[in-house]
């Protein structure tokens, strides 16, 4: 061993303690003790930290071990969100912005065509993957978690097309027809009550939930509708054929009864393409006479509304129209007072209105106290401001777009084009819609209440007038 301390003298070691013996080598040997020690404390520093560089690596390896095991990119790579629980559907993606939560493309959305037309949806879904980009599962995710009893469409149908008959699950059915004229079909309950009537652009129609309906265009150009359904998941519809398919020969034969029995219904094919908007192109073979006969109006009106010939609300900056439940009737004639009576009568219905601004004209700063509200842009632009639970800057609306205020959230509408901003809108309750203005707020609220808020001498706020008219929809 080259270590000095052994090379000493056998019976020195025995009889001198390890101290002594290293003091002895020490004065024997100065200079090789000295570079020996500074070796030995170098190399114990770089074993302690190549122990160290080990220990952390390994530490490391296991935390991304675990993180792997619980997270995962939920949108788009690096959003690091925790995965949503299965039943909490979608996570919001990161990727867009806030106003999203309360604004929708539709018109940029993936279009479902038919045969007779077409479906496009401003919907939530349980499935991220039927999304087509995060702005649309930020939008869903909102109508879901806000609970809004709201889903939205359009439905596009060609000349003589026409949505199949079906019935909703889990939701009523409440239609603005925007442009075209079609002819609607409802079968009441027991089917002991068809009733059929014409529609034209501006009217409203109304299915309530599990009510077998059909919509077919009776005009030379395409009608377009925007729908309302009233629920907040996923919507879940059954069209007739459909059902038919899917009941087994001799079921529908015992139930039909029709000549020639099991043979006859097996002369039934399914069509290989989706017949939700129908409109085959042997058509005119198919159909001799067609009649489409208006039932009487006792039995329309609980399901169509003239929206369009309604009252209008005038104010200075704009026009409102409502098709919607009035308490006993008030300001209703009797016609409108049998819709009115139908909305409420069934549960999770909606109020509908349409709502026409000037140019440069405002739906001044409101809230709603009892109803989300849901509005599709039809003509004309315009810049929306949202106040409420979540920071959103204001963002500008178009032609095709959806909007969606959550309930309590203070919004406020403006114009910006040349021409009047003109939409549909709706709010989720069948009651009389309750809403409270900017305007009217101040006035109700004292003037020291304000004063002391504000930090402003109290006569400062009798420089708020107040108007005779309603200035609901003003303009400067």
């Amino acid at each position: 061993m080259d270590n000095s301390a052994f090379e000493l003298h056998e019976g020195e070691l025995k009889n001198s303690s390890p101290r002594a013996v290293l003091e002895k080598a020490q004065a024997c040997h100065p200079d090789k003790m000295e570079k020996k020690k500074s070796w030995s404390l170098l190399k114990m520093f770089l074993l302690c930290l190549l122990a160290g560089i080990v220990t952390t690596t390994i530490g490391v390896l296991i935390l991304s071990l675990v993180y792997v095991g619980h997270f995962s990119p939920t949108t788009g790579e690096g959003s690091g969100e925790r995965d949503p629980a299965p039943s909490a559907g979608p996570a919001v993606g990161n990727k867009a912005d806030s106003r999203f939560g309360f604004l929708n493309h539709l018109a940029n959305t993936k279009v479902h065509d038919f045969q007779g037309g077409a479906i496009q949806w401003a919907r939530f879904r349980k499935d991220p993957a039927h999304y087509d980009s995060d702005e649309e599962v930020r939008f869903g995710t909102s109508l879901n978690t806000q609970q809004s009893k709201m889903t939205a469409g359009t439905l596009r149908i060609k000349s003589k097309g026409m949505r199949a008959p079906h019935w909703h699950f889990n939701a009523n059915e409440h239609g603005f027809l925007v442009q075209g004229s079609a002819w609607i079909g409802i079968v009441d309950d027991g089917g002991n009550t068809v009733t059929t009537y014409n529609v034209t652009a501006g009217q409203v129609i109304f299915f309530p939930k599990n009510t077998l309906h059909w919509v077919k265009n009776v005009g030379d150009g395409d009608c377009l509708f925007f729908l309302f359904f009233t629920t907040h998941d996923e919507l879940q519809t059954l069209d007739v054929d459909d059902a038919f398919f899917s009941t087994p020969e001799d079921i529908a034969a015992r139930s039909l009864k029709p000549q020639g029995g099991v043979n006859f219904i097996r002369t039934f094919k399914r069509p290989r393409e989706d017949q939700a908007v129908n409109l085959p192109s042997n058509l005119g073979e198919l159909i001799q006479n067609a009649s489409y006969v208006q039932s009487p109006d006792e039995q329309v009106w609980k399901y169509f509304y003239d929206l369009k010939g309604s009252h209008k609300f005038l104010y200075p900056g704009g026009i409102i129209q409502w098709a919607r439940y009035r308490k006993d009737g008030a300001g209703l004639n009797t016609n409108e007072k049998v819709f009115s009576e139908s909305l409420n009568q069934h549960v999770d219905t909606l109020t509908l209105g349409t709502l026409r601004i000037y140019s440069n004209g405002l739906r001044q700063p409101h809230f709603h106290f009892n109803a989300h509200e849901m509005g599709y842009v039809i003509s004309g632009c315009g810049k929306i401001g949202i106040t409420g639970s979540q920071p959103t800057t204001d963002f500008e609306i178009g032609v095709g777009d959806v909007f969606f205020f959550p309930i309590g959230n203070q919004h406020y509408i403006k114009s910006t084009c040349v021409e009047d901003l003109y939409m549909i809108l709706a709010f989720s309750t069948g009651n009389q819609l309750q809403t409270l203005d900017m305007d009217d707020y101040f006035q109700a609220t004292a003037d020291h209440i304000l004063a002391q808020l504000f930090l402003k001498k109290q006569e400062e706020f009798k420089k708020i007038p107040k108007f005779k008219d309603d200035q609901a929809v003003n303009i400067p």
